[in-house]
């Protein structure tokens, strides 16, 4: 026959491309793509010059198409790259395609007809075979194909040809697939040419790829998608390695390669071609002169070189920018095109570097190694030089431990290892095999090994080696172990094995890292028991034999579920008498925080625990693992093994740089490299590694390999069966047999065909003989069964087992099998795992199982074929157990190296290395690529590339002179870390190194999502996605990406698609429309038959909760209010398995089926159910005895209340008040311990998130009172102008579908606030000569303090010194505003006419009033003859006495109101001739109503007495400055408020924001940005850390030591020596300070010892210590300054109200302002670290004033009017209208009205809020029985009244005293009336307190009824009765009980006056009381304790000696006194002090 002329030139797409495309511009000669010559185009000499032993791929296949190949070839082409394609990452959605390469295939469908009728062929055939792979099913239909056209076959014999292959057909299904085969009509067409089925379609179309085949050149094909990093590549190692290896090349050598094709040849031609251009040819302006040379217009030759640039650099191919050019150039000049074309980077690269500067060229050059044109770089500079070779004998380079130049410690600096040299292609290093990757190339059996080939398969035998028995017994006994621990072993148990006998002396002695490699049943667990032993008796106290178990975590990590859940009920078992919790953490089977902290031994999987330590949020418990037992280490070989690296290397590295030991026990099967894995763990070979070979097995293991021979995919199968068949058959009647197989249905129709064939061939019979009483048992228990095909198969001594049967079915199975009845039990691997039933012999038949991940089947893990193989041999009756596998001849070398302990153990990290390094950077471990390169050291893919280089495609060029591969590394993360970039992961400078994680990137780490989802994500996320597009998103996943849509799928997934209820855009072809269909069958619960579908549908279920949550946060982080909120909904959907429309009664457990369905088809709306009765629900749903378990649901469904009260703040910030009540009620089955919702604020139009924030409910604050349930949570929103009608404020639940409360908050009367003045400019005036103050004794004062005044003080001076107005400054913290207090001082000192000028100083707290008093001494106390500095002390009599003596008065309002209130009666308080008002800004503050009543009573009292009070306040800068000065009486000129940044000193402010809601952890987090920025910016100069509590003060300190230690220099803040400093220590008396300050860094908090205090202060003055760290409570107290302060958090525990309150914004303020040292420093610096949420609003704050309001009315107005109305300073009520008008809050009133409820600004509205809130303060008043009021407008006080003024006691404290006190109330009564003061309010209660108080509780004699530990009250009822009973208390309470102490006299002095005033004689029991406080002790205590130093064991002796009172020591004679007491001279003095003291009234 005549070959066939090829026509494909004439095919209408080679012709098409050339008239359609008119746009291309025409060529001279158009070529058509018919061949052409090439004489004259290329010399012959040159022919092979450019042979090299391989092209990528699609450059040859480019080349291919542009030259017209025949089109058989293309058709080969494009099923290889389908392949290529499927590969690469996405899955065959054609079956067709996916099996063209099969052998033995002889039929392949030619036309789009016959292939759609052979696709229904291949579908019925897969359903009809079950399970099976797609090669199986492609090789059967092809036989029954064959079958069926066969001529001259009847139909029956037809059928019975076809039954061989699919078992038993009906005549039905028979006659389809036989009238299917009639329509194949291009059968046996071998000879025609293939038609391409799609070519119809294509032929209509342009042919993108080629176009139109422009031929210029030879190598222009070359360059195209030069730098194009494939996706996956798949391709075999052998493929990849030199391709790799030339990928790798070091830039420096003499050749390098380049990615893509072009580079390498381009350079090997360059000599030859006259048209290359040389690098060093081209400058900044080579272009442009080309260009000028055509152009003779300069402008237009420089704008086509700036278009001529862009084109070249841009990323289009090399047609496209041919073509672009050519149009550029008008379609001339082609030699110009070609020869830039031709020169393409290295015209773009060198312009580039021309024109860069030295800053630029650094990313340029980066960019060029990136892009793989560094040879242009290395042209330019010629060759440099290599680095030197590692010194001989520089060590072994397998010595993990040393890493090279690469430091170990825990924090590296940008730059210390080398710069990358390349990107390399981390997908092609990656083993495409995954764990099924084998490295060894040969494999050595054991002798007696046999070979035997038969018919279609060849078998392998290995023979068992016996166990040997050691000749002495040397295991050790159990009660050799110490007698505690005996417990942990069953009493059966008399000796542990020689395995664990072994490793006993390490395992329960030592801590060393133990890694044990040992056979299957070997007895590991044991080995983890004596280990978690040793962790316990570490904890054990010898004397008790408790366990502190708090003191530790175990973590133990297996790796399957089943297996999790058989070590939890094992070690529960086990070690529950030692009172250890085991908790099984797992993705099916979470626990809260509150039980991992309670829990000691932790089991998990690896994911999880990868989950939970690559979060901060778990780090408080993390941190307190001291033990990690990893099960099956050698899972590191296998797809999962990325995890177990990450866990290792992780905890190794944090281990190694915290110094905080973490003992690693790892337990595998044997493995041949074991040293490495040793070597990786850190593990000691001689010490820790155990290594035990299969004659350790309990029961050896006699094995057979068989691999099926057949070419035929269907015939192997058939083979296979045979075989099963047969060596099931070799077992019958002497052992049982397990034969595992890969599917449910498998189990079955195996099981079927070994009973056929058994009963076909007569040998049934051995199986089960027919009389005996076996077959009777099976019989009698058939009835028992549901299952029908184990019904079926009972009978026949046949069974199956897998997770699809019932669990009855399934027990009952397990039961014959242990007792023998069954001898043949067919099973998935469910029963490998989970249920330990172990058989002689075992098979494994077939080793191919579905995985979803991949789409396709792929081998077993070396893992479940162990397990499987595991279970051969049974312990008691055997003497050796066998196993068969039976595989595919391929495969036979695998499966023998893995049973052989041969398969040496690869690292898998490549594959996941970006993802890993993402959460190490997320983590904050990993902070820049040097960092990186350090982590990737501690990686077992580094102990693997040091061992075998070739392998990890680590070329000789990189081990030539890098022994450590630090190179190789450093390349390596780069990649990784370009990648992440790539997608948005992380911010990536290339130049230093840096890594700044995004908030993908932590969303992609928290939530386990790859790069390229979040990618995907990040790309196709929009802000108005509905829930349909959410559902197309998240089927775009990566993690989807390799399933495809099958062809016998399509049928079910069509019928699905109309089934669900989110339409599908997609066609049933596309992938993602599957992945949509599938979650959504989910959710509706809708069952599913294929089985390659249902798996496929769990991994996607299993996949959808991480990844929806991921897509809620990237969606709630952006702002984006409808896809948050829909995809929140989706989130809630797939974990309840529902969808929103549906009823919420689905999400209870348990709800009767037809209640559920009655209450859905009622169409009732959901919130009305909450207000329908019992009954009335009964009757709704149509079912009147279900209305009572519907009413009890309704109410336990998760319902908030919400109310908000806004407060305009400025004009753009509002503040809301949220108050949110529980009204559900609390079932701890239902809702466990906690609640999580959503706090979401929403714009008018629902569209942008204005705030987000989480909100957890505890179930302790959810019953009770009201007032106790109620939760108030302050948040600030941004407020736009014009204003918006409304916002919305949602609470939305997160696990709860449909429960959510929607609250909008309208805007209609919103006023907002009047705009605040502009800040006083900072004039930049020259500071004055000390002389202008004219007063040589004042100049002395400063000349020998300070250089110069600073620029405030100049501009404030002439104000203050030259005048007498009232002044106003306003600056910023740390501006010596103190120095203009003095000014005013002096002032008021330099005038002549005065005799006694009196100031007063108000400072806010009582620690500053003492700073300042010493301050003030020190300065004044010598000026004019020596002023008098005193301070008041709250006691009236002292304070007159100082008041008359003292010529400045220091003191806080609160003591400063106590005395001026009765300024009528005191001359002293109306002669005031200056009060100073020091930070004023509090009065916007917790003490700003004191504060604003005693500057409004200055201002009043003088207005009053006409003398003249100057008041001169000084403040930070405000917003509302001018309000604030008018109010106090400065002039306008007299307002000085600068702005915020007005500093003396810049002020560097750097905001770190955190988003970990868990507090502890949170503080851990930021301890280490903490110590990096300390290092960073202040490395030598003092740093203040403040931070929340005196506890966290401890724990920061401790936190930056550790930090220290990881770096290797714990004393790097210490700059004193050590054995001065220990002088100054020994006066320590807090053990932890001492420790802390031997290093360099102090704790200071208000709980300090006084000493420690100073000592503490004068270290760091000095220097000594470099690091203080401070609590929040001493911002105002610490004397110290720094050149940083960080603030680590800006929250604090708020007790009463059980929530993390913010701090004041001027506590942060004052805290800023202690990073000022004017004298010292040229700037300072402060690092601001806060949660997300509060990032804005901080930001906001400091640099803009502070704007301050008044709270009066709501705090303070009561006891101010009683303070007045005692005073008769009001009368009647228009004098409290007149006083209220000389407060603040009536000068803000008019500016800011919302703020306080007045909505009208009019004259009328004013008067109308003053007089309601005036007739409301005193309607109070009156009914608290304070104050009477007479002819409705005159008002009188009463006694009480009086009183509760006298001693400032709140109005409420004196009601509650009066109403609560009888003449009957005893000593009881009055300490719980006294503590429920309202002054008790204000003490703190801490986190986790209520353990100490109960203590406490216990300890004291009176009791309560109401003991509510989160109340003030009680708290300060349990502190008095501590007092008095002397306990030692922790120094937070100590602190609380002083403050407690310091009000309870007052208190005690009213309460004796109510009740003496109701004449009760019990009143003495008040002032017994009052003793009490006074004197430490109980009333019914020996009145010796009242003495100094009178210790109990001393009261006692003195009891002996009958010596009973004060009075009895006194009459002692003196030497017997002396004897007695045995007291030091001093404290006999303090003896004799106070008994002389002692009142002795006659």
């Amino acid at each position: 026959m005549p070959p066939k002329q090829d026509l494909s030139q004439y095919a209408y797409s080679a012709i098409s491309s050339l008239v359609l495309n008119p746009n291309r511009g025409r060529r001279e000669k158009e070529p058509d793509g018919a061949p052409e010559t090439l004489s004259g185009r290329i010399d012959p000499r040159e022919m092979g010059s450019r042979v090299r032993r391989e092209v990528p791929k699609e450059l040859l296949e480019k080349k291919k198409k542009a030259t017209g190949e025949e089109k058989a070839t293309t058709k080969k082409r494009a099923t290889a790259a389908a392949a290529a394609a499927v590969n690469a990452g996405f899955g065959f959605s054609d079956i067709i395609e996916a099996t063209q390469d099969v052998e033995g295939i002889r039929y392949q469908p030619r036309t789009a007809e016959t292939r759609t009728v052979y696709e229904l062929i291949l579908g019925s055939v897969h359903r009809l075979l079950g399970d099976q792979a797609q090669d199986v099913v492609r090789s059967a239909a092809d036989t029954i194909l064959e079958t069926l056209k066969t001529e001259g076959l009847k139909d029956f014999d037809k059928k019975k040809e076809i039954e061989e292959v699919l078992g038993s057909l009906s005549n039905e299904e028979f006659t389809q697939l036989l009238n299917l085969s009639k329509k194949i009509t291009d059968y046996a067409a071998e000879d025609e040419e293939m038609r391409d089925p799609d070519e119809e379609k294509n032929e209509g179309m342009i042919d993108d790829t080629a176009g139109v085949a422009v031929v210029w050149d030879e190598e222009e094909e070359e360059e195209d998608d030069e730098f194009e990093l494939r996706d996956d590549s798949d391709a075999s190692e052998e493929e990849a390695e030199p391709a790799e290896e030339n990928a790798d090349a070091d830039a420096a050598g003499e050749e390098s390669l380049v990615f893509g094709g072009g580079g390498e040849k381009r350079r090997g031609n360059e000599k030859s071609d006259s048209e290359r251009i040389s690098p060093h040819d081209i400058d900044g302006f080579w272009l442009q002169r080309l260009l000028a040379s055509v152009y003779s217009d300069p402008a237009t030759a420089t704008e086509k070189t700036t278009e001529a640039l862009s084109i070249l650099s841009s990323e289009s191919s090399v047609r496209d920018a041919e073509n672009a050019l050519m149009e550029l150039l008008d379609f001339g000049h082609h030699e110009i095109v070609r020869l830039l074309i031709k020169n393409r980077d290295v015209v773009v690269w060198c312009t580039k570097l021309a024109r860069s500067d030295d800053q630029e060229r650094v990313n340029v050059e980066v960019a060029m190694r990136e892009r793989n044109v560094g040879w242009i770089l290395k042209e330019l500079r010629g060759d440099r030089t290599k680095r030197p070779a590692a010194a001989p004998g520089a060590g072994d380079s397998m010595d993990v431990d040393t890493q090279g130049g690469v430091p170990k410690t825990g924090t590296i600096a940008s730059g210390s290892t080398l710069p990358p040299k390349q990107i390399v292609d981390l997908d092609s290093m990656a083993f495409s095999q995954g764990g099924h990757l084998m490295s060894n190339k040969k494999t050595t059996l054991p002798p007696g090994t046999v070979k035997r080939t038969k018919k279609g398969y060849e078998e392998i035998y290995v023979p068992h080696k016996p166990i040997t028995v050691p000749k002495v017994d040397d295991r050790v006994p159990i009660p050799s172990l110490p007698q505690w621990a005996q417990v942990a072993f069953p009493k059966e148990v008399t000796h542990l094995n020689r395995v664990q006998s072994k490793l006993y002396p390490v395992a329960l002695g030592t801590d060393e890292p133990i890694l044990l490699c040992a056979p299957t049943g070997a007895g590991k667990t044991n080995v983890a028991i004596l280990t978690i032993l040793n962790e316990l008796s570490k904890v054990r106290d010898e004397e008790t034999g408790k366990f502190d178990l708090d003191a530790f975590k175990i973590v133990y990590i297996a790796p399957m579920k089943a297996l999790v859940q058989e070590m939890v009920n094992d070690f529960t078992k086990r070690l529950g008498s030692f009172g250890v919790l085991v908790g099984e953490l797992t993705g099916d089977s979470q626990m809260t925080k509150q039980q991992i902290v309670d829990t000691q031994i932790i089991v998990t999987t690896p994911e999880k625990w990868d989950v939970i330590t690559r979060k901060s949020t778990d780090t408080s418990y993390t941190n307190l693992v001291r033990l990690i037992i990893i099960d099956e280490i050698h899972l590191l070989h296998d797809d999962r093994g990325p995890v177990l690296e990450a866990i290792v290397a992780r905890t190794i590295r944090k281990m190694e740089q915290t110094k905080e030991y973490v003992r690693l026990v790892a337990l595998s099967a044997t493995l041949p490299n074991y040293q490495d894995v040793a070597k990786f763990l850190r593990v000691d070979i001689s010490k820790g590694l155990f290594y035990f070979d299969v004659t350790y097995r309990s029961r050896p293991l006699k094995q057979q390999f068989v691999g099926i021979t057949e070419k035929k995919a269907i015939k192997r199968y058939q083979v296979m069966n045979e075989v099963c068949y047969e060596k099931v058959l070799d077992q019958a009647g002497s052992n049982q047999s397990l034969v595992f197989v890969h599917s449910r249905k498998e189990t079955a129709k195996t099981a079927k065909f070994i009973r056929d064939m058994a009963v076909e061939k007569d040998t049934i019979e051995r199986f089960v003989k027919p009389d005996s009483g076996t077959r009777e048992i099976l019989l009698s228990e058939i009835s028992n069964i549901t299952d029908p095909q184990l019904k079926d198969l009972l009978p026949f001594g046949f069974a199956i087992h897998h997770a699809g049967l019932n669990s009855k079915d399934r027990e009952l199975v397990e039961e014959l099998f242990k007792d023998g009845h069954l001898q043949v039990l067919v099973s998935t691997a469910t029963l490998a795992w989970g249920v330990n039933l172990p058989a002689h012999c075992v098979i494994i038949k077939g080793t191919q199982i579905y995985n979803p991940e991949k789409g396709r089947w792929v081998e077993l893990s070396s893992q479940d074929v162990l397990q499987m193989l595991g279970r051969a041999g049974r312990p008691q009756y055997d003497e050796f157990g066998e196993g068969i596998i039976i595989t595919n001849h391929s495969e036979l070398q695998y499966y023998l190296s893995l049973m052989n302990q041969q398969l040496p153990i690869e690292s898998q990290l490549v594959a996941k290395l970006a993802d890993n390094l993402n959460a190490e950077i997320v983590l904050g471990t990993i902070r820049n690529r040097d960092e990186a390169v350090q982590w990737l050291g501690y990686t077992y893919l580094y102990v693997r590339m040091l061992r075998d280089p070739v392998l990890y495609s680590v070329n000789a060029d990189y081990l030539d002179d890098d022994p450590h591969l630090e190179q190789k590394r450093a390349d390596i993360a780069h990649s990784a870390a370009v990648l992440l970039e790539k997608c948005n992961l992380i911010k990536y400078d290339r130049v230093s190194g840096r890594f700044q994680s995004t908030e993908l990137g932590r969303i992609a780490s928290h939530y386990y999502v790859t790069h390229r989802s979040m990618a995907t994500y990040n790309q196709h996320l929009k802000p108005t996605m509905s829930t349909i597009e959410l559902f197309r998103v998240f089927a775009l996943s990566n993690e989807f990406r390799l399933i495809p849509v099958r062809q016998d799928e399509k049928l079910e997934l069509s019928k699905l698609l109309e089934k669900v209820p989110i339409p599908v855009k997609e066609s049933v072809d596309e992938p993602a429309a599957k992945i949509n269909v599938l979650l959504q069958a989910y959710i509706s619960g809708l069952s599913l038959e294929g089985f390659a579908l249902v798996a496929d549908m769990v991994y996607v279920q299993q996949s959808a909760g991480r990844i929806l949550r991921a897509m809620f946060e990237i969606c709630l982080k952006r702002g984006w209010a409808i896809p948050a909120r829909a995809a929140l909904d989706m989130c809630k959907m797939a974990e309840r398995k529902m969808w929103n429309s549906m009823t919420p009664l689905r999400q209870f457990r348990g709800v009767p089926g037809d209640v559920i369905r009655k209450a859905e088809a009622k169409q009732f709306p959901w919130y009305r159910y909450f207000d329908l009765t019992p009954p009335e629900l009964g009757e709704l749903i149509g079912i009147q005895n279900a209305g009572r378990l519907v009413h009890r649901l309704v109410h336990q469904f998760p319902r908030l209340d919400l109310q908000a009260h806004v407060q305009p703040i400025t004009r753009s910030l509002l503040r809301i008040d949220l108050t949110i009540t529980p009204d559900f009620t609390w079932d701890d089955r239902v809702h466990g311990t906690t609640q999580a919702f959503w706090i979401v604020v929403e714009d008018v139009d629902g569209e942008i998130i204005l705030f987000h924030d989480t909100f957890l409910l505890r179930k302790q604050y959810t019953t009770g009172k009201s007032e106790e349930s109620e939760h108030n949570i302050t948040l600030t929103v941004p407020m736009f102008e014009p204003v918006p009608p409304n916002y919305y404020i949602s609470l939305i639940s997160d696990r709860w579908l449909q429960s959510e409360t929607r609250l909008p908050v309208s805007f209609k009367n919103l006023i907002l606030p009047e705009k605040f003045p502009q800040p006083t400019a900072l004039l930049d005036l020259q500071p004055p000569p000390f002389s202008v103050l004219r007063n040589p004794e004042f100049e002395r004062i400063y000349s020998s303090s300070i250089p110069a005044f600073n620029k405030i003080q100049t501009q404030v001076l002439e104000a203050l010194y030259g005048s007498d107005e009232n002044v106003f400054v306003g600056a910023p913290t740390g501006s010596g505003k103190t120095i203009c207090a003095e000014f005013a001082l002096l002032r008021l000192w330099s005038k002549k006419d005065q005799k006694h000028p009196r100031a007063v100083c108000i400072l806010p707290y009582q620690e500053m009033v003492d700073q300042r008093v010493k301050e003030w001494t020190a300065k004044f106390g010598k000026l004019q003859g020596g002023k008098e500095i005193v301070s008041l002390t709250g006691d009236s009599s002292t304070d007159l006495r100082q008041l008359q003596i003292g010529h400045v008065i220091v003191c806080t309002p609160t003591q400063w109101d106590m005395i001026s209130r009765r300024w009528k009666k005191r001359k002293h308080v109306q002669n005031l001739g200056l009060l100073i008002c020091d930070e004023a800004h509090l009065v916007g503050g917790e003490i700003g109503p004191t504060y604003e009543v005693v500057i409004s009573r200055t201002r009043y009292v003088s207005k009053q007495t006409d003398i003249e009070t100057r008041i001169v306040a000084l403040s930070v800068s405000l917003a509302n400055a001018r309000d604030f000065g008018e109010w106090m009486g400065a002039p306008a000129r007299a307002i000085y408020n600068f702005p915020p940044s007005a500093r003396p000193l810049d002020l560097d402010i750097h905001l770190q924001s955190f988003s970990i809601p868990h507090f502890p952890s949170l503080m851990i987090a930021m301890s280490k940005p903490a110590y990096i920025a300390i290092k960073e910016y202040s490395s030598t100069k003092p740093v203040i850390v403040f931070t929340p509590s005196r506890k966290q003060s401890k724990l920061t300190a401790n936190d930056i030591l550790s930090h220290c230690l990881a770096d290797d220099d714990q004393d790097q803040f210490l700059n004193y020596d050590p054995e001065k400093l220990k002088e100054h220590l020994d006066h320590v008396s807090d053990q932890d300070l001492v420790e802390s300050l031997s290093h360099g860094v102090g704790f200071y908090h208000e709980a300090l010892d006084k000493q420690d205090k100073k000592i503490v202060e004068r270290l760091f003055e000095a220097g000594a210590i470099q690091v203080l760290v401070a609590s929040r409570e001493t911002t105002w107290s610490l004397p110290a300054s720094s050149y940083m302060v960080i603030i680590m958090g800006v929250q604090y525990f708020e007790g009463r109200e059980h929530r993390y309150a913010d701090y004041p914004v001027a506590d942060v303020l004052q805290m800023m302002g202690h990073a000022s040292r004017p004298t010292i420093d040229e700037r300072s610096r402060c690092v601001l670290m806060c949660q997300q949420t509060r990032k804005d609003f901080y930001r906001k704050f400091l640099n803009e004033g502070l704007p301050i309001e008044s709270h009066l009315p709501t705090h303070f107005l009561h006891d101010f009017f009683l303070a007045e109305i005692a005073e008769e300073t009001i009368e009647n009520k228009q004098d409290a209208i007149d006083i209220l008008t000389w407060t603040f809050f009536y000068r803000r009133l008019t500016q800011n009205p919302n703020y306080y409820n007045l909505n009208n600004i009019s004259h009328q509205h004013l008067s109308d809020h003053l007089s309601e809130l005036v007739e409301t303060t005193l309607a109070d008043l009156v009914t608290a029985h304070c104050i009477s009021i007479e002819d409705e407008v005159n008002v009188g006080k009463l006694n009480l009244g009086w009183i509760a003024a006298y001693y400032n006691i709140s109005y409420i404290t004196i009601d509650v005293f009066s109403m609560s006190i009888t003449e009957k109330t005893k000593l009881k009564g009055l300490l719980e009336i006294i503590s429920s003061s309202t002054e008790f309010e204000s003490i703190p209660i801490r986190k986790h307190e209520d353990v100490v108080l109960r203590r406490i509780y216990d300890r004291v004699p009176v009791k309560t009824e109401n003991s509510r530990y989160e109340s003030p009250a009680f708290k300060s009822f349990l502190l008095l009765q501590a007092h008095f009973s002397r306990l030692h208390l922790p120094p937070d309470l100590v602190t609380d009980q002083a403050l407690v102490l310091s009000k309870v006299v007052n208190l005690l002095h009213a309460c004796v006056d109510v009740m003496a005033s109701n004449a009760y004689l019990n009143a003495m029991g008040a002032m017994d009381l009052a003793q009490m406080c006074v004197q430490a002790a109980w009333e019914s205590d020996s009145p010796l304790k009242q003495i100094p130093h009178f210790e109990p064991d001393l009261v006692k002796r003195c009891k002996s000696k009958s010596i009973e009172s004060v009075y009895d020591l006194m009459e002692m004679e003196d030497d017997d006194r002396a004897a007695l007491l045995n007291m030091t001279p001093g404290q006999l003095r303090d003896v004799a002090a106070f008994v002389n003291a002692y009142p002795s009234l006659e």
